[in-house]
């Protein structure tokens, strides 16, 4: 190890150890409760954003459009990924280390946002609820079964406003869907199909043997945080390590949150009781197909059981299809009639009709289409100002009102068990690499653990790189 990883080592465990309890000392306390007469320094919400590119430029973005938030922190490992972020909120203190940030400006931070590969968000999210910081995390919520339940409980302990970024959450067609079904529209739903056209990054491929040269603008060590260490490797970062099981959740991880969460609003859903996949392969030469347990498949099909629920009469099969994969067409549509969009879509099966939807629940409709013009059920459920936008604003506003006082379309009481059922889906992807083939696995919910294949449960609750540790 080089003397600039052993340095950073100390750090981490410095941080990870002793950050947390520390910043916890000086911790701010909510508006809500500091009296009346007090007038606060600032009436926005004082927002730091960890992962200031990509999808976390988009959402410092959205944050900064509610007009009740100020962009008052940036953090990215790559200097070139903030750019952008950094000249819009030119008087954001940045930082390239999370830890640094939340040890030097816990006592000025209100809230924090985390848009971080998939293998960082739980680390991120946890020791900033433990600092009394509302969080926004982007989906998936974690990138492990243990790190979903672990965040899930800790909203609660630490009594922190939360939201999981999928702002299909916050749309109408979700809250319609389950106006139809709740008004018995198409009978009692026994099963659900799932379908996208992710992966649209590198999967069920062998990784890179040729070294390259370590951008000057990132910091591989802090990238990898979590994750074993691997030298770096050219287009991984910032696109294609969805595609890796160290870093990424695959298509499931990409877009099960937006799909799902329909299904789970409309019926109830909590956690599934048992779940099986087969998965596509590749060819590596004209005669052998390839296995490469490193990489998520190109493809693949996924069926979770979810036990009966105060809304259904009896088990649901969700289907999950990715990788270009779609159910059958429903009898129901006509021939040059959409079936979702652009490769994704919903479809439930009733037993007195059907309907379905597209990314995020966006045009919902009933089967025949010419139904869902002609249907007029009565509004059951509020809905929020500005729909994907509004999952923004809507945070920012409960964030500054406090804990409790006011709803979130995504609080992790929900985003957990949704992110914890499309994990549960990936231990049988991942299985059948252990096992050679396709099985159903057994799930025992309370103690988080496969009954009847027990490799499979490492994945359960992945080993940490030294060093860095989840809880404070």
């Amino acid at each position: 190890m080089s003397e600039e990883n052993k340095q950073s080592e100390t750090s981490r465990r410095s941080f990870l150890k002793t950050g947390a309890m520390a910043a916890a000392s000086f911790m701010i306390v909510p508006r809500h409760v500091l009296g009346k007469g007090f007038v606060a320094p600032s009436d926005k919400l004082m927002v730091a954003g960890v992962g200031a590119g990509g999808k976390g430029e988009s959402d410092i973005n959205n944050f900064a459009k509610s007009g009740k938030a100020e962009i008052a922190y940036l953090c990215d490992v790559d200097d070139r990924r903030a750019a952008k972020s950094r000249a819009r909120f030119p008087k954001a203190k940045y930082y390239k280390d999370w830890r640094e940030l939340l040890e030097k400006e816990g006592k000025h931070i209100d809230a924090v946002s985390v848009s971080t590969p998939d293998h960082n968000h739980a680390i991120i999210a946890y020791h900033a609820m433990a600092m009394g910081k509302h969080v926004y995390v982007q989906k998936p919520l974690t990138h492990d079964i243990y790190e979903a339940r672990m965040l899930t409980e800790a909203a609660k302990k630490y009594k922190v406003v939360t939201q999981m970024g999928n702002q299909g959450a916050s749309n109408n067609g979700t809250r319609l869907l389950s106006e139809w079904y709740d008004a018995g529209e198409i009978g009692d739903v026994h099963t659900v199909y799932c379908w996208t056209n992710r992966p649209v990054w590198p999967q069920g491929i062998q990784w890179p043997t040729t070294k390259s040269e370590i951008p000057k603008e990132l910091d591989w060590d802090l990238w990898l945080g979590t994750a074993p260490y691997k030298e770096y490797v050219n287009k991984l970062v910032p696109f294609n390590w969805r595609g890796w099981w160290d870093y990424g959740t695959g298509a499931l991880g990409d877009m099960g949150c937006h799909l799902v969460e329909a299904p789970f609003r409309v019926l109830g859903l909590q956690y599934a009781k048992d779940v099986q996949a087969s998965v596509g392969t590749v060819y590596v030469d004209e005669f052998k197909q390839g296995r490469f347990p490193e990489s998520c498949p190109p493809s693949s099909h996924v069926t979770l059981t979810f036990p009966k629920t105060n809304k259904t009469k009896g088990d649901i099969k969700l289907h999950w299809m990715d990788g270009g994969i779609q159910p059958e067409r429903p009898e129901e549509l006509g021939p040059n009639e959409m079936f979702g969009d652009d490769g994704n879509g919903i479809l439930f099966i009733g037993t007195k009709g059907k309907m379905m939807a597209n990314t995020y629940s966006e045009n919902p409709q009933l089967l025949p289409t010419s139904r869902t013009s002609q249907v007029k059920v009565p509004q059951k459920w509020k809905r929020v100002k500005g729909e994907a936008e509004g999952h923004y604003a809507q945070w920012v506003e409960a964030c500054l009102a406090g804990y409790g006082k006011q709803e979130v379309s995504a609080p992790f009481e929900t985003a957990g068990p949704l992110t914890e059922a499309l994990l549960m889906a990936n231990l049988a992807v991942r299985g059948n690499d252990l096992k050679g083939g396709h099985i159903k696995l057994l799930w025992d919910n309370a103690n988080m653990r496969v009954t009847n294949f027990d490799e499979v449960n490492q994945y359960v609750k992945r080993e940490y790189r030294k060093g860095w540790s989840l809880t404070t």
